[in-house]
């Protein structure tokens, strides 16, 4: 039991430094409320159309796009540590994965669902 004391201890210190800091704010920090503060923020921008709009479906399949090619990232960077050890059959193997998903990309990007207008 001895060995999870240090984990205890950073865990409280950890908690005990966010809540600082919250109180911390809301003790010090300013209070002032005025219109422009309180309108939803949009990256340094005012609003365009109301946020209770439905987003357009080609964010949601960019956002499904990116993900699929993120997880493809994800499996190179182990192939690419152990490619010595794993031979000629785990390079024909990947080759095999990324010839699938650059034939996926090429599908979408011939569907023109990469572009966005």
């Amino acid at each position: 039991m001895n060995e999870y004391i240090p984990v205890l201890i950073m865990l409280l210190l950890a908690a005990a430094t966010s809540v600082g800091m919250i109180v911390a704010t809301t003790l010090i920090g300013p209070k002032k409320k005025f219109a422009d503060k309180m309108e939803p923020f949009e990256c340094g921008e005012s609003p365009i159309v109301s946020p209770k709009l439905r987003f357009s479906i080609k964010f949601y399949l960019i956002a499904i796009f990116f993900v699929i090619f993120d997880i493809e990232a994800v499996f190179l960077y182990p192939w690419a540590v152990l490619f010595k050890e794993l031979g000629v059959f785990g390079f024909v193997e990947m080759m095999t994965f990324l010839s699938i998903l650059a034939i996926g990309l090429i599908y979408v990007w011939k569907r023109g669902a990469l572009e966005w207008e």
